[in-house]
């Protein structure tokens, strides 16, 4: 049946060949032929103890004039919930592997005040420890991602840290755990082992790491009828040695998933570009380094499927997004940039590119969650906006656990002096109720797009659509005026049975869901 499929799909393609000569866009989606589980996870986020992501972002504490319930702020918190996200990473990142967690335990007055070395050399006082984020997570409705620290750590610091958070029994840990307020294990499942060991988790060598790997990971136990996924620290971009080293070295039955770091950086990592002062062939250049995702993770899967063809072990890619010069006047330590319709359309491309790899890609967390990096979210006093890259995740949400569809794209390029891109972005999927979700980056800053969209093996009867748009390709939602870019009806579409006919605006982000 599949073959036939395929060849149908095929045919079908070739009668493109003299549409394809005109401007007018071409999508074919092909909805008999499901393809891999597009897992939600792929949909997290990542909360530092960086700038003010925690302190000042997620929690002020419960004595603060700022909205709060238990100290975490309150319009925070409603948003995460709003957005439905399906994980959460902490406590780093580079403060990982600095982190000891005794020192965030129990009364909060007693806990020792450390210096966060890697990040503004801020004193933090403790106050947000291992209780404070698992209660967070449930108030949210998500699910933790802890990573351990292997760099300064010790296999039994880490080892007890687990048993803290998970022993269902009588023991020290558990009874320590019990006495500073929670009866019940948390039943984490998420658990990295160090992060980014060839660099600040302890500038070690592939092979020197992955052998502390296997040593950290025999001790990291599964308790009760929990079972740990376990996260091996991962490539920074192209090193791919380190993914061959891993995979080779490390038992396949000791770890689930593998990481990969990359970041979109425009100029060069010593000279980043601004988050607002850009033109178009800058904003371009940022567009292609966000697609060369898709590259990336294609030869680390190479690699990975050598060692593992069954794609038991998940590609992890827990720190991506947008990096940037910090914004004038602010703590260079504390990575706080401004997030423009130019971030949402790296998310956009980033995130379709993440389920057309579904098949591998299993987990990917956006750097980071609160006025850090590619935020969501920024803050100011007891004032909070929505960033342009909250809005492209809402819309979204109809990808995540969905089954990746099959499609074929004909479109134009955008073309700026020696550099060019797809004008549109695409990915399609296929919801448990049959729905179809259609997601429709128009990268294109002046230009707006026909779209003819073919369904094969759709006879649809409905379909509603929204959008994320800006007026220009700089354009970001400010305290003054936080609609500046934001998630509205799209209606510019007509259907008819098993076809769709769509304009879509220049610079925006486009989910159609066809039942």
């Amino acid at each position: 049946m599949k073959k036939r499929i395929n060849l149908c799909m095929s045919v079908f393609l070739l009668t493109l060949v003299p549409f394809m000569a005109f401007a007018q866009s071409k999508l074919v989606v092909n909805t008999l032929q499901e393809e891999s589980t597009i897992n939600k996870h792929i949909y997290g986020h990542f909360a530092e103890h960086l700038g003010r992501n925690i302190y000042g972002g997620i929690w002020v504490g419960p004595d603060s004039s700022v909205p709060n319930e238990d100290g975490y702020r309150l319009d925070v918190m409603q948003a995460l919930i709003d957005l439905e996200i399906p994980n959460l990473r902490w406590p780093g990142g580079c403060f990982a592997d600095e982190y000891h967690w005794t020192d965030g335990i129990g009364d909060p007055a007693d806990r020792p005040k450390m210096v966060n070395t890697h990040w503004g050399g801020v004193t933090e006082d403790n106050s947000f420890g291992t209780h404070e984020f698992l209660n967070f997570v449930n108030k949210i409705n998500t699910e933790a991602y802890i990573t351990g620290n292997v760099g300064s750590g010790s296999v039994e610091e880490m080892s007890k840290w687990i048993e803290y958070i998970n022993f269902d029994g009588v023991s020290p840990m558990a009874e320590l755990r019990k006495k500073n307020g929670q009866e019940e294990p948390w039943n984490l499942t998420y658990w990295g082992v160090g992060n980014e060991s060839w660099g600040c988790g302890g500038n070690m060598t592939p092979e020197y790491y992955a052998n502390e790997y296997r040593r950290y990971a025999t001790y990291a136990r599964d308790y009760g009828g929990n079972k740990l996924y376990k996260i091996a620290g991962g490539a920074n971009n192209w090193d791919l040695n380190w993914t061959e080293v891993l995979m080779k070295t490390i038992p396949l039955e000791m770890m689930d998933g593998l990481s990969l770091h990359y970041y979109t950086v425009t100029g060069s990592w010593e000279n980043k570009g601004s988050a607002t002062d850009f033109d178009k062939e800058e904003y371009l250049e940022t567009l292609n380094k966000a697609a060369v995702m898709d590259d990336l993770i294609a030869k680390h899967s190479q690699i990975m499927d050598k060692y593992d063809p069954e794609k038991k072990v998940g590609l992890i890619i827990d720190e991506w997004g947008t990096w940037f010069k910090v914004e004038p006047g602010t703590n260079p330590g504390f990575l706080y940039q401004q997030n423009t319709m130019r971030d949402a359309h790296v998310a956009a491309i980033t995130l379709n590119i993440f389920n057309k790899h579904a098949d591998r890609v299993h987990m990917a967390n956006l750097a980071q969650t609160v006025n850090v990096l590619q935020a969501i979210i920024l803050t100011s006093e007891d004032d909070m906006i929505l960033t342009p890259t909250y809005h492209v995740f809402d819309l979204y949400k109809p990808h995540k656990d969905a089954k990746l569809l099959p499609h074929f794209l004909a479109t134009e390029k955008v073309v700026f002096g020696e550099q060019s891109i797809e004008a549109l972005q695409v990915s399609t999927s296929k919801s448990e109720d049959g729905t179809i979700n259609i997601s429709i980056a128009n990268v294109h800053p002046d230009k707006k797009i026909e779209i003819d969209v073919d369904l094969i093996g759709m006879n649809a009867t409905k379909a509603e659509a929204a959008m994320v748009s800006a007026p220009q390709i700089d354009s970001y939602n400010t305290f003054e005026d936080k609609d500046v870019v934001k998630k509205e009806a799209f209606k510019d579409f007509k259907l008819n049975k098993n076809s769709l006919k769509v304009t879509a605006p220049a610079n925006s982000v486009i989910m159609i869901q066809v039942k």
